[in-house]
Order: structure tokens, then C-alpha cells, then sequence
């Protein structure tokens, strides 16, 4: 591959695209070309990158021709039609949604963990869900040192995780209750402001969402670890932007605060906020647009053998998305030629 990769952007004019730009800009990643691609109702439309405009052009089967990397976040059906078409013509493709992850033939990354894992790619590598991925940040570290056996988890996670019209409408609640005026709702199934919904993605019939199941499946194939187990209950909050995960974790090995500082101090990536007597602790309204992820409140699970609590918060349209994305385009650039 090129030192200089001719990049394009699948879902360009989204909440991810637009971080996507953003973070290969900031990251001062070597594109030589920068393509934007999204639907026909976005096309004509111009993006700055490098302070230069760029224009939005219509997705199409042909648009991958002369690509090198393609970062997609336009959801899994455009994921499942383009990225395979996209692989064929050479192009190697990082995606976002949730259509490929599982695939045993496709590399499920963090680069922070199994960064080795990009090797193996046949042209598509995918990109975790964003609660997965913050949570193993702080997570994996502590499985290093300990060998995690299971953990209990609760999400607290931002209404930008479902869209920009979520984010209107969570804006538009608030505003209405403030003037007294009668609450709508158009994306959520009740009323999100100064409320919380225990309903992240579509229900199972174990009674599980698929979004819970998420941090089971998806955290066994990134760590490389098949009998992980874990129990997650998905909350959606009134923030508007990045995720917090209350969790309880239990190890094989026994474990003490000054280890488990001693496993998370220096892990790429993360930040240790931990000082409860001066209110000191991750929180989503300091961790936005931040890349790092954050960890704190920690102490020994009182209820489990071997067990550590946390608490862990990210951005998700960084870590959880694109800074992810990116991240793994940069480790593309870095195999042998």
C-alpha cells in the first residue's frame, strides 16, 4: 500500500463521517486523496478537510476503483452491499457497523489489542461496538494481569450513539419541559429527557438486546478469550455525547487496588481518574472529544471472589468509532509492503 493512500469515507455527511475527517486531520494521517461518498440526497454537498472543500459524491459499485482504505459508517445494509464490492477492487475496508464483526473470516479490531490481528485481513476489517470497545479499554489491561473470567455490566450510553436526530430530539424534550409544553417523541418509544430507557437495539428472546450481547461476543473474539462471559444490562441516558459502563469484574487470579492500578497505569490509551475524596472521577461530560478513555471508582467487588469494580467512560464517536477506524488505517500503513 501507498504511504500516501488515496481515503474515502463511506457515510461522509453522518455524526461518524464528520469525526472520521476530523480525526484524519487531526491525527495528520498521510492521504494523498481524500474521497467522500454518501447517498444521493448528500451528493453535490462540500466538506472541508485540510481547509480545503471536498465534495460529497453519490455512493455507487464503481466509486472504489483506485482506493486504497475505506472507512465505512453508513449502517450495516450499505456495509454489506459496498464493502465486499469494495474489497474486490482492491480497496481495504474498515467498517463500522455491525454486519461483519462476528464474521470469523474478518479481523474484529482494537488497536490498543490485538492490533496483530489486521494481518490476517482478506480486504474488510471491522470496526467493535462502541460500548465494547470503551469498555475494553479499560478492561483488557486488567484481563492481562488477572485473566478475566466474567463480568456484570451496566452502560450509560449517549443519545448521539443513535444519530443527530436523536440528539434534536433529546434538545427539543428538554426545551418543551422547560416551557411546559406538551413532550414529542419521534425516535425513542418514551420520553428521554430526564428519563432513562433500559432498551439499547431490538430485545432477543433470552430478554437480552442485541447490543448487550455485544460485549459477550464481540470482547471474546477481540481478546482472544472464548470463554468470556458477560452479563450487561444497556441503558440510554438524557447526554448528549459519550458513554459511561458501571462494571464488576471477576478474575482468575487474585487481585489488589495496587495491582490493578499497577496493570492500568501506562495502558495506551486510557486515563486513570480515580479520586473520590476530591469528586475526582470519569464523567461524559469531561471525556467528549477526548480520545483517551477514562477509569475510576475503582475497588474491590464486595460480592464476587477475585473481583474488581469500575467505572469506565469514552467517547463513542471517537474510541467507540472513528478514532478507532483510524487508528486502524494507521497500523494498515505500518505492515510490511
Amino acid at each position: 500500500m501507498s504511504p500516501n493512500p488515496h481515503v474515502a469515507i463511506v457515510g461522509a455527511t453522518g455524526a461518524v463521517g464528520a469525526e472520521m475527517i476530523q480525526t484524519l486531520e487531526r491525527r495528520r494521517f498521510p492521504a494523498g486523496r481524500l474521497t467522500l461518498l454518501a447517498s444521493a440526497r448528500s451528493a453535490g454537498k462540500s466538506l472541508k478537510f485540510r481547509g480545503e472543500p471536498h465534495p460529497v459524491q453519490e455512493l455507487k459499485p464503481d466509486s472504489f476503483r483506485g482506493i486504497d482504505i475505506a472507512l465505512f459508517s453508513a449502517g450495516g445494509g450499505i456495509s454489506r452491499e459496498f464493502a465486499p464490492r469494495a474489497a474486490a477492487d482492491g480497496c481495504v475496508v474498515v467498517d463500522n457497523s455491525s454486519a461483519f464483526r462476528m464474521d470469523d473470516r474478518v479481523p474484529l479490531v482494537v488497536p490498543e489489542i490485538n492490533a496483530a490481528d489486521i494481518a490476517a485481513h482478506a480486504g474488510i476489517i471491522a470496526n467493535p461496538n462502541c460500548t465494547t470497545a470503551i469498555t475494553l479499554m479499560a478492561l483488557y489491561p486488567l484481563h492481562r494481569a488477572f485473566g478475566v473470567r466474567r463480568i456484570f455490566a451496566s452502560s450509560y450510553q449517549a443519545v448521539s450513539g443513535t444519530g443527530a436526530r436523536a440528539i434534536e430530539e433529546l434538545r427539543r424534550q428538554v426545551a418543551q419541559i422547560v416551557a411546559g409544553q406538551p413532550v414529542t417523541r419521534e425516535v425513542y418509544p418514551h420520553q428521554i429527557a430526564f428519563n432513562v430507557l433500559p432498551h439499547v437495539d431490538s430485545f432477543l428472546p433470552t430478554g437480552y438486546t442485541k447490543e448487550e450481547m455485544k460485549m459477550q461476543n464481540e470482547g471474546r473474539k477481540i481478546m482472544h478469550h472464548p470463554s468470556f462471559r458477560a452479563s450487561v444490562t444497556c441503558v440510554r441516558v438524557p447526554v448528549y455525547r459519550a458513554h459511561s459502563i458501571a462494571v464488576s469484574a471477576e478474575f482468575d487470579k487474585p487481585v489488589s487496588l495496587d495491582a490493578a492500578r499497577a496493570a492500568l497505569q501506562g495502558a495506551p490509551g486510557l486515563a486513570i481518574v480515580d479520586c473520590p475524596e476530591k469528586s475526582e472521577y470519569p464523567m461524559p461530560l469531561f471525556v467528549a472529544e477526548k480520545y483517551d478513555c477514562e477509569i475510576g471508582r475503582l475497588r474491590l467487588d464486595c460480592a464476587l471472589d477475585n473481583g474488581l469494580c469500575f467505572w469506565v467512560a469514552g467517547d463513542q464517536l471517537l474510541k467507540g468509532a472513528a478514532l478507532n477506524a483510524v487508528q486502524i488505517a494507521e497500523e494498515l500503513l505500518r505492515l510490511p509492503r
